[in-house]
């Protein structure tokens, strides 16, 4: 595939598209810190860690729930905020970072296609919590119709890109403040089924710690590499002078509220009504402003699905095919997918999905955070920059790829059982432990040679990371 020539025409569309297929110029980096944090409340307030903290505390117990939720903030935190530092100095989202983060420039469409169907999924697995609560509340429409209308919507929503974005999460932040607030005063004066304090909620048979605690860890190692790694898509437009204090915010502030706020009040929420699905009970509290709520919580978290899965599947294709439609060709293809997925009953293989998505999620996110701060910063082996240009760049660099296959392939194994109850339920953890240990060990013994073809001299100083 021959190098890919940048015209005035590209650069003209990928301004329209957010920058999908190169980084974003220094001087188009001018949001602030808060604007940036704000998006990505789009993914922190979805329902979907309301069910998550409900099913564990009724299955595993609230104490174990909420210790698995503070380690849950404490790792993707960190994450988080390495990966939204690397994108603000680079100006790349993840998919960009890995061309030149170990990948090469082929290489990195494997990343971008699987963290695009991550997106399509999820934005499945959202819409059919919010088809449900419509449906229970108004059950004369068919499910298959409300799908087509709340698949269809966010397409539009999703057309002007980050700007778009910051206006809609901007002005439905307060609003969803109204109806949570209302949810949790209305709560307290419904009776509880359980009668202790929610947070002593324990099953029978189910102790403190042990295999419980692990299951809970092995729920949220499927949600937490996505999270971490879905701030890139938003810091690379961080203004220069917030990136310190940008990095921090947009890595844990979001954490904090999705497992902590949100989980916490799945928790509290399960605990008190003896129900797992916030498409019920939410419902049940509020009425029809409960299903008003969820289609406010879930069209928020669903444009950034949208969004994300448009901008990797633009990379796979030009990386692939050299096909450079635009982004919202993308949109409009992402949201097609999600439709006919929730048409097609994808919620019943939820528990298969999180578990793979785990584990190649926190190994990705842990080969470009050691890649950047071990390989690159601390042993000088490659550039100290990143480059996505397919004319610098190998088709693969067997750093980032190999380390990636393994450590997918030995933590699904570990996953599915086959190395014993431990790994079983912390197979994530250990494969994104494996993955870092192996992209160091094979970027010292390539000595660096396939990442880049040749050194560019129009990277800004400011953009180098060592």
């Amino acid at each position: 595939m021959g190098s890919v020539r940048v015209t005035d025409h590209k650069v003209t569309e990928e301004m329209k598209d957010d920058y999908s297929l190169d980084r974003v110029p220094r001087q188009q980096r001018n949001m602030g810190w808060l604007s940036i944090t704000n998006i990505t409340f789009g993914i922190a307030t979805a329902i979907f860690y309301f069910q998550m903290g409900s099913v564990m505390a009724l299955q595993f117990g609230a104490i174990n729930a909420i210790i698995s939720s503070v380690y849950a903030i404490i790792v993707a935190g960190i994450l988080g905020t390495f990966i939204a530092y690397l994108s603000a100095k680079s100006g790349m989202n993840v998919n960009l970072l890995s061309r030149g983060g170990g990948f090469g420039y082929i290489g990195a469409s494997l990343t971008s296609f699987i963290y695009a169907t991550n997106f399509i999924m999820y934005c499945a697995f959202e819409g059919l919590i919010l088809v449900s609560a419509v449906h229970t509340f108004f059950p004369v429409i068919p499910e298959w119709a409300l799908i087509i209308f709340f698949g269809t919507i966010v397409i539009p929503l999703n057309w002007f890109g980050i700007k778009q974005l910051d206006k809609l999460q901007k002005w439905s932040l307060p609003i969803f403040g109204v109806f949570l607030v209302t949810a949790i005063v209305v709560s307290i004066y419904t009776p509880s089924v359980y009668e202790g304090s929610f947070w002593t909620y324990m099953p029978e048979g189910v102790e403190v710690g042990g295999k419980a605690l692990l299951l809970c860890i092995g729920m949220h190692h499927g949600i937490m590499g996505l999270t971490a790694l879905l701030a890139s898509d938003y810091a690379r437009f961080l203004k220069p002078k917030d990136i310190k204090i940008g990095s921090v915010a947009i890595g844990f502030i979001p954490q904090i509220f999705c497992f902590g706020v949100m989980g916490g009040l799945g928790i509290w929420f399960g605990v008190r009504l003896g129900e797992p699905n916030p498409g019920v009970y939410i419902v049940l509290l509020l009425g029809i402003g409960g299903a008003l709520f969820t289609m406010l919580t879930q069209l928020r978290i669903n444009v950034t699905n949208i969004y994300s899965s448009s901008l990797s599947l633009a990379n796979f294709f030009e990386n692939i095919f050299n096909f450079t439609p635009g982004r919202r060709f993308w949109v409009v293809v992402t949201g097609i997918i999600a439709m006919a997925l929730m048409l097609g009953g994808i919620v019943d293989h939820l528990d298969t999905a999180m578990t793979f998505q785990g584990v190649f999620l926190l190994a990705w996110a842990a080969i470009l955070v050691s890649d950047a701060m071990i390989v690159k910063k601390m042993l000088k082996i490659g550039p100290g920059y990143y480059e996505a240009r397919q004319e610098y760049l190998y088709k693969w660099n067997p750093v980032g790829v190999v380390s990636l296959l393994v450590s997918s392939a030995l933590g699904t194994i570990a996953a599915l059982g086959f190395m014993g109850e431990f790994l079983q339920s912390t197979a994530a953890f250990f494969a994104a432990i494996l993955a870092a240990v192996l992209t160091v060990i094979l970027a010292i013994f390539t000595k660096g040679k396939y990442y880049s073809k040749s050194e560019s001299d129009d990277i800004h100083k400011e953009d180098y990371i060592a």
